[in-house]
């Protein structure tokens, strides 16, 4: 939850260049998707470039400047 404000900033500052999905990780429905992309542990953020390619994924705390050096690197 300490992760959501930033997540949401991230995602308000970046609306036109980023999709931002938030999983349940404790909904039993979306257990394939967390064996797909190897989920550990909570919070985990993956981004994905145009293409599906992964191009970083950061377990805990997340760094804005972080994605957006990132996303700067996709364009």
């Amino acid at each position: 939850m300490a992760a959501k404000p930033i997540v949401d900033g991230i995602e308000k500052q970046h609306a036109d260049d980023l999709n931002v999905i938030r999983v349940n990780v404790q909904d039993e429905a979306l257990q394939p998707l967390l064996e797909t992309y190897a989920f550990q542990f909570t919070p985990t953020f993956i981004l994905f470039d145009p293409t599906g390619e992964e191009i970083l994924r950061t377990v805990g705390a997340i760094n804005p400047e972080v994605i957006d050096k990132a996303l700067s690197s996709t364009r």
